[in-house]
């Protein structure tokens, strides 16, 4: 068969799986580090939102499992979380852990909507939840939406601190 009929074995078929897994992998190590986030978020937010930021907490931790099974289920080994991650800012109060959960929520959409993009089925469809799920917080913790969540363009126009872990 040739490359091009994307039947399952050719390199077609490869390419969009070994993309897909790339596009997961990337989505878990977001996962990672918004679960990190979130305990600063959690240590740091008034009594008022805190019920919110479990409440985010857990969904990303949830989301993080999902993500670790897809990897397996495409043959690959999860990603482990690092020890910690670089804040794109320091946060020392309530308010500046309300902005880090919005921080936090875009940029987990960004990396969602690259999901949708290299996903197939049930994975597509989830990833689409999942960016939904994250610009609805994010519009939740900053009071400001915009129209196409997770888009590059919109993240190329503010500058931002990567999710990398810190070394």
């Amino acid at each position: 068969m040739s490359a091009s009929t994307g039947t399952t074995g050719t390199p077609k078929a490869e390419s969009t799986e070994s993309t897909e897994l790339r596009a997961l992998q990337a989505a878990l190590g977001a996962e990672h580090a918004a679960v990190y986030g979130y305990g600063v978020v959690g240590g740091k937010i008034g009594q008022a939102r805190r019920a919110d930021a479990r409440a985010a907490y857990d969904a990303h931790r949830a989301r993080r499992d999902e993500l670790a099974r897809s990897v397996r289920d495409l043959g690959g080994t999860p990603q482990a979380a690092a020890a910690g991650y670089a804040l794109p800012f320091a946060v020392p109060d309530a308010a500046a852990a309300v902005r880090l959960a919005a921080e936090l929520e875009e940029r987990v959409a960004g990396v969602y909507s690259d999901l949708v993009r290299a996903g197939t089925g049930a994975r597509r469809r989830s990833a689409a939840e999942a960016l939904r799920e994250a610009a609805v917080r994010a519009v939740r913790w900053s009071g400001e939406s915009v129209a196409f969540p997770g888009l590059a363009e919109r993240a190329a126009a503010t500058p931002t601190a990567s999710a990398t872990p810190q070394t």
